[in-house]
């Protein structure tokens, strides 16, 4: 199962060239660009490990490059994904986030039935991910 969250997540995987390219439009639209990783990708996860500071003072694609090289090295079985945020407004808006590393496998998830009060059926999402502890998912 193929995880689609965010910008370009129906496209195939960006490659570094092409993740770079989109460093440097956020970068020239002036947004702070961050990295963040999980092991546990549910859809209502929203809040991911933040990985090192949000990088306001980098102004070089280089150097949110060499970062996120850094960040695939420590996690190299996580989803990573990078972040571009908009300060102009005196708020930090999320302008653009998108996935930039995968696990090799990604289980997916299950769909869970439940019957409740006359004929109500509620359904619930569980990443199977979460069959394993955390830190050994992958």
């Amino acid at each position: 199962m193929r995880l689609t969250q965010g910008t370009f997540s129906f496209l195939p995987d960006l490659s570094d060239e092409q993740v770079r390219a989109q460093i440097e439009y956020c970068l020239t639209n002036g947004w702070a660009v961050s990295l963040e990783y999980t092991d546990d990708p549910h859809p209502r996860n929203t809040y991911w490990e933040m990985y090192g500071n949000p990088m306001f003072d980098l102004k070089d694609a280089a150097g949110i490059m060499a970062e996120l090289q850094a960040c695939r090295k420590t996690f190299p079985r996580h989803y990573i994904k990078l972040n571009a945020f908009d300060s102009t407004r005196g708020v930090e808006s999320l302008r653009l986030s998108f996935i930039v590393q995968r696990p090799g496998q990604e289980p997916g998830f299950m769909l869970l039935r439940e019957e409740s009060k006359g004929r109500t059926q509620r359904y619930t999402l569980r990443a199977y991910a979460t069959d394993q502890p955390e830190g050994q998912r992958y």
